[in-house]
């Protein structure tokens, strides 16, 4: 039983890798990358008094 146990741990990390894959390319074919971005540069702008 502790071998099988042994064996879960150690495909936990590939299957969040994945995960994390597969939602990535989820976010970027809906464009979120320059989302974010447009959002980042308008609160800097307007911490520093410019927007």
């Amino acid at each position: 039983m502790a071998e099988k146990r042994k064996e879960q741990i150690r495909r936990a990390p590939f299957v969040a890798i994945f995960v994390f894959f597969v939602l990535g390319a989820v976010a970027i074919s809906f464009g979120e990358p320059s989302r974010v971005l447009e959002q980042a540069t308008q609160i800097c702008l307007s911490c520093i008094g410019i927007g």
